[in-house]
């Protein structure tokens, strides 16, 4: 049991060990203080933008374009007021 409560107590002052990280906050000088932030976060790579106008891919086509202009056409042939 002691053993137990030893490795649990381990394990968790190492995982608040490994989290710090640099003070950045302590340095006076602005430039060298943004150069700590910037190395302790390094920016994320942004992905690709997919292109529009990929020419491996098939152009869209909606499948209700056909059934709203059948459905159109429909209403447009109904009497209103007659």
């Amino acid at each position: 049991m002691k053993m137990t409560l030893a490795v649990l107590a381990l394990c968790a002052l190492a995982q608040s060990a490994h989290a710090t990280g640099p003070d950045c906050s302590a340095i006076e000088r602005t430039s060298e203080r943004l150069a700590c932030y910037d190395a302790a976060s390094p920016p994320k790579m942004k992905k690709p933008a997919a292109a529009e106008n990929d020419a491996s891919r098939a152009a869209y086509e909606d499948p209700f374009i056909v059934e709203d202009a059948r459905t159109t056409a429909k209403l447009k042939n109904i009497c209103r007021g007659c």
